[in-house]
């Protein structure tokens, strides 16, 4: 008889995995990858024909280092921008993994929290390496899943003065940075636009859920010195943005080539993000093979479309904890 673990949401929550934690088994998929101990492809889109209410992504990847033989995993995400209209988080998820030697599956799991942890600290590890150490205004435009993560495991590193965040609703920016509030002893300020949020920010993030492309993140409001991470689905920028960079770093070149989506598409489609103008991966500053900030005044861009392998390395960190605790549903396969 084969069995596999089912984990619920409340299931996941009930282990009390911490941002930590979350940052670390990120760091160490980026590692692996930077070593050249993962395997997967870049994503692949099902856009329903439903009116583009939205679309699905799915993500399939592999990371050698975990465990004794390593861990392969597949994910599943909606994309749905209004979910909240019926009280539901635009972003849901399922994972299931497996063990790479017999390809028998070992878990399934709600992959929501999942997708909003591992995005928050993709964020953070990238700050972690090219952001300044002094960083002391974070502005954040959107206040979808992720976004908490990202404000508070940002916050965990940085010795911060003030978060501001925006959104396109009044009430979503307000609860956001209520909930906020109630995390952190850092002042958190929602303010009415982007600019605003922006204006004089040592680290910049644009998250927003755009279904046409506007340029929320101006050059223009990127001061020397600044750490920019423009990750929307819908490109939110300037085309001109990378032209006051001084250093561009993805998570993978090739997942930045691929689909019809992400905040720098049309710079990749027009030739102004290349392979030559790449600075590096962020798994090669990792490891060391290639510098991250080098002086204070550098303006950093980071953009990371959300690899695989971070969802397996976080279901990786939430099946060992759940096996230890005995969390979860055993389910006969077969």
């Amino acid at each position: 008889m084969i069995q596999l673990r089912f984990l619920s949401g409340p299931d996941i929550d009930s282990l009390g995995i911490g941002p930590a934690e979350v940052i670390n088994a990120v760091q160490g998929a980026v590692d692996a990858h930077g070593r050249g101990l993962t395997v997967f492809e870049p994503r692949t889109h099902l856009v329903p024909d439903n009116g583009g209410a939205g679309h699905f992504n799915v993500l399939r990847g592999h990371v050698g280092t975990l465990g004794e033989h390593g861990l392969s995993g597949v994910k599943v995400v909606g994309d749905f921008v209004d979910n909240y209209q019926y009280g539901l988080p635009s972003e849901l998820a399922l994972i299931t993994v497996y063990d790479p030697t017999t390809g028998v599956p070992l878990a399934i799991m709600d992959a929501t929290w999942i997708t909003e942890a591992r995005t928050g600290a993709m964020t953070a590890v990238g700050a972690k390496f090219l952001a300044r150490p002094d960083s002391r205004i974070l502005g954040h435009v959107g206040a979808r899943g992720t976004a908490f993560s990202n404000v508070t495991m940002l916050d965990s590193l940085f010795p911060l003065d003030e978060i501001r965040v925006t959104s396109r609703r009044p009430e979503s920016r307000e609860a956001f940075a209520a909930q906020l509030r109630a995390a952190t002893d850092t002042p958190v300020r929602a303010v009415d636009t982007a600019a605003e949020a922006f204006e004089g920010a040592d680290i910049l993030v644009e998250a927003s859920r755009l279904q046409e492309p506007q340029p929320l993140l101006r050059t223009a409001a990127v001061k020397p010195g600044a750490f920019v991470v423009p990750y929307g689905t819908i490109s939110a920028v300037e085309l001109d943005l990378l032209d006051v960079m001084d250093k561009v770093v993805v998570d993978d070149w090739s997942e930045s080539r691929s689909g019809r989506f992400g905040a720098l598409r049309a710079h990749v489609d027009t030739g102004r993000l290349s392979e030559k103008t790449l600075h590096a991966q962020i798994g090669e500053i990792v490891t060391g093979r290639k510098p991250g900030r080098e002086h204070p005044d550098e303006r950093i861009l980071y953009w990371h479309r959300g690899l695989s392998i971070l969802d397996v390395a976080v279901a990786h960190l939430i099946l060992t904890r759940a096996e230890a605790a005995d969390t979860g549903t055993l389910l006969r396969y077969r």
